[in-house]
């Protein structure tokens, strides 16, 4: 037999009080009798009375929930976000909705739509590409959306990044000073915040005197091209890279590895994402640090302050980067 959910009718009729007055009870109004309160707080607690969120939503026009759009739920990158979003969400007394979009267009823009549906009061969204079709969706709804740790040539959307251009041109003159000839990997050439990337690691080669030319930046689209990928790079004599993804970069040092070349002297490695992953391969990946949580939590804030109407100090924030230096790149330039 199904069971029954409770409503904030049973609750008025078992408290012999009225709709109104079990509804301030629920929302913490002080204008109610403490003997009242107490009366009608028994009774929820027997029923298990839950209320409605999307009902209280229709009432107040809030919902005090937010839709978190993310990649891929197994990418450790964007889970470390999302936890930096989901502390300050319950600090704030946010319900979180977790949408996860598989850096698919079509599936982005169908849990952009489904979170607007549940009428969530903000979303914040995670991802390497934002289309314009769904930049036009964002901008002609009404619900803020706040992009974290993705990249958008547009100064009247709300972002939290890091400089990926500076912290990319930092990497890469690490390399060079090592007399290294490197290669930058990264998933979508198409990518903003790769073209970013890109700029930075061209700098790196001016600054150093350097020539470079764009077959150094090498579009990588699945792990299980890294084999054939590195095998021309090598025979081009490249012997660094720098990964735009974690596991690509272990990927890679795997495949390093196996080929019986000594990883750093005769290879150098560095990733940018600096999850866990970059502290369980053997030896350890030398990484750009991003402060993962802090992105989420500061995205989180920035959206509660759009929802509140609070006042933004600026619309974009640049958080702070560093480099951590492991087993995967020499300690000082030979």
């Amino acid at each position: 037999m199904e069971k029954q959910t409770i409503t904030i009718y049973d609750v008025a009729r078992e408290a012999g009080v009225s709709m109104a007055t079990v509804s301030r009870v629920v929302n913490g109004n002080p204008n109610v009798k403490p003997s009242t309160r107490k009366k009608v707080s028994d009774v929820i607690e027997r029923l298990n009375y839950r209320p409605n969120a999307v009902a209280r939503g229709l009432a107040s026009k809030r919902t005090t929930t937010v839709g978190v759009i993310i990649p891929s739920v197994t990418n450790l990158f964007y889970a470390s976000l999302a936890r930096g979003i989901d502390d300050i969400a319950a600090m704030y007394k946010y319900n979180i909705l977790l949408a996860n979009s598989d850096e698919n267009t079509d599936k982005k823009m169908t849990v952009f739509n489904t979170l607007l549906a549940q009428q969530v009061d903000g979303i914040i969204f995670m991802g390497y590409n934002v289309d314009q079709a769904m930049q036009e969706a964002i901008q002609s709804s009404n619900t803020p959306v706040v992009f974290a740790g993705t990249v958008l040539d547009n100064e009247n959307t709300y972002q939290v990044n890091i400089d990926y251009r500076q912290a990319t041109e930092e990497a890469t003159a690490r390399l060079l000073k090592n007399h290294r000839k490197v290669a930058l990997l990264v998933s979508s050439k198409e990518a903003l915040i790769h073209q970013y990337r890109s700029e930075g690691f061209k700098a790196a080669h001016e600054a150093a005197g350097m020539s470079f030319d764009d077959g150094q930046i090498v579009e990588i689209l699945d792990e299980k091209e890294v084999e054939v990928r590195l095998e021309e790079l090598l025979a081009e004599n490249y012997n660094a890279v720098i990964a735009t993804d974690d596991v690509l970069a272990a990927t890679v040092l795997n495949n390093i590895l196996d080929r019986g070349i000594a990883v750093p002297e005769d290879f150098e490695v560095i990733t940018t994402n600096n999850s866990m992953i970059t502290e369980i391969t053997r030896p350890s990946l030398s990484s750009v640090a991003l402060p993962l949580y802090d992105i989420g939590a500061v995205a989180m804030r920035l959206l509660t302050k759009i929802m509140n109407e609070e006042e933004i100090e600026e619309k974009q924030v640049i958080l702070p980067h560093r480099f951590i230096e492991r087993g995967t790149t020499l300690n000082e330039a030979e």
